[in-house]
């Protein structure tokens, strides 16, 4: 299986609009953080987790010319602004792309994107088919890639974290239930939103998500959601225990 980081920043991406902060004024590509998603690819099977508003440039950065399925972690808007550009998978596979998500986040995208879902379409929209995440603890399969959903509460908005494999891909949470650390524990390979320092309402801090990844105890672990209020990567890296790791746009692990 191997994954990319088409994303690791926050809602705002890195550097921020009028921002002149030092990680903002950075010139290590490192630094450089669009809207947080990944793409796995795994039995054949080309897979992106969330479509943010950065999802066309991603796509187009990676050269990922195939995509079977968008699966969504929540519907909050820099993950999931992209869908737009699914347009064009479809032109080059004359097929309806696939959408997983929980029903809540399916109706959000209904609305947000009406003309998508509208008995009389517009020529040229994009063409889904949508398929519901109904349960927040049984295994599900995306076109035949089994995912194990992990529930997270993002402040109090029910999220999903995934477990595929040995690899586990958790953003935009400050909260795991121990059911749903029992799911992760084992897993080689864990990623895991860590936005700032300081404490946050909606997201792990740094210190919050070492202490929860020293518990886990996975071979490798790997930072995402990152916020310019950090630090810059460099320097952040440096003060990290050995098997934990900031994660940056375009990097390619194999799980």
């Amino acid at each position: 299986m191997q994954i990319t980081f088409l994303g690791t920043g926050t809602s705002q991406g890195v550097p921020v609009i009028g921002c002149h902060c030092p990680v903002c004024r950075s010139v290590d590509y490192r630094d450089k953080r669009l809207r947080v998603s990944v793409h796995v690819q795994v039995a054949g099977k080309s897979i992106v987790i969330d479509s943010g508003p950065d999802f066309r440039q991603q796509m187009l950065r990676e050269r990922i010319e195939q995509l079977d399925a968008l699966v969504f972690t929540h519907e909050h808007k820099d993950h999931t602004a992209g869908l737009d550009d699914i347009r064009s998978y479809n032109f080059l596979q004359q097929r309806d792309m696939p959408l997983y998500a929980e029903p809540r986040v399916l109706r959000q995208l209904q609305q947000e994107f009406a003309y998508i879902f509208a008995e009389e379409k517009y020529p040229g929209v994009p063409r889904v088919k949508t398929i519901p995440i109904t349960s927040d603890t049984e295994v599900f399969l995306v076109e035949g890639v089994p995912f194990q959903p992990i529930r997270a509460l993002h402040y109090r908005l029910p999220v999903l974290g995934y477990r595929i494999g040995d690899f586990t891909y958790i953003t935009d949470a400050n909260y795991l239930t121990e059911e749903a650390l029992a799911q992760v524990r084992g897993s080689r390979v864990i990623v895991l939103n860590a936005l700032r320092h300081e404490k946050h309402i909606s997201h792990f801090s740094l210190p919050e998500a070492l202490e929860l990844l020293e518990d886990l105890a996975p071979e490798q672990a790997y930072l995402t959601h990152i916020s310019h209020q950090l630090g810059k990567h460099h320097e952040v890296e440096a003060t990290l225990p050995d098997f934990v790791r900031l994660a940056y746009d375009g990097l390619q692990i194999e799980v």
